[in-house]
């Protein structure tokens, strides 16, 4: 912000100033004197008036240049985050990987095809996140949020999503075999095409999902399915879903069916 300067007033004479205050404060007012003095002379230097000017403006440049080149800050950020996650590709374990996949959805970066198989991304946030084609097997995502997030055609091998949030998801074509879903919520989720073949459904939701083309679901454990839509429970133990409380007796019947 630039000031605009008014000359200071010339101050009185000595002689003045020293019949305006007490004799025992005259050593005091005599150095404020001196001071007035100074910067009256200050005031009238142009040279001085010009160093405010530029010091001024160059906060107005500094604030230019700031936002000027916010998108290139965004990108290199953006950057940054892609280093961690293809870095980590393949390893256990976080490694940074939560907060950059958080970072780029949240800026609205679409991350389909990304690999996190085997990685351990426990209560991750990616909510409306585009994931197309993207690999989660074998990877540890309890308690994943991922509400109305577009997963299609994407690998949930083996992977660990107890308790995870599928709201208004798109899992259609998605490879979700022997994948635990135990508690999982599938409300509105479209599950067209899936494989959920000895998938751990255990107290999972399908409330109002759309299930009528799941492609396949044998050996998939049912028990305490909740809020499962008219005659899925019928149409799924017809086509080899199971219903057994302990993982003992489930593991039992798998290891029958490979005889």
């Amino acid at each position: 912000m630039i000031v605009f300067r008014e000359p200071r007033k010339r101050p009185i004479p000595w002689r003045e100033r020293q019949q305006q205050v007490p004799s025992w404060t005259v050593p005091f007012f005599s150095l404020e004197w001196v001071w007035e003095w100074v910067s009256f002379a200050l005031s009238r230097w142009t040279f001085v008036e010009v160093l405010e000017y530029l010091s001024s403006l160059s906060v107005l440049v500094v604030v230019f240049f700031y936002f000027s080149e916010s998108g290139d800050r965004v990108k290199q950020r953006h950057y940054q985050a892609w280093q961690v996650i293809n870095t980590a590709q393949g390893k256990g374990g976080s490694g940074g990987r939560i907060e950059a996949l958080q970072e780029l959805n949240h800026d609205g970066v679409a991350l389909i095809g990304v690999d996190v198989s085997g990685a351990f991304l426990r209560s991750i946030s990616l909510p409306n996140a585009r994931l197309r084609r993207s690999d989660f097997s074998a990877a540890d995502i309890r308690n994943g949020n991922f509400e109305s997030a577009d997963l299609q055609d994407s690998n949930f091998r083996s992977a660990n999503f107890r308790q995870s949030n599928f709201q208004g998801a798109s899992l259609a074509g998605a490879e979700m075999d022997d994948a635990d879903f135990a508690g999982a919520d599938f409300s509105r989720a479209d599950l067209s095409g899936a494989a959920l073949d000895n998938a751990d459904l255990r107290q999972a939701s399908l409330k109002n999902s759309n299930w009528n083309r799941i492609r396949s679901i044998k050996g998939a454990n049912l028990y305490g399915l909740h809020d499962a839509p008219t005659a899925f429970i019928d149409w799924a133990m017809k086509h080899g879903a199971v219903q057994m409380q302990s993982d003992a007796q489930w593991e039992k019947w798998r290891q029958t069916q490979k005889q």
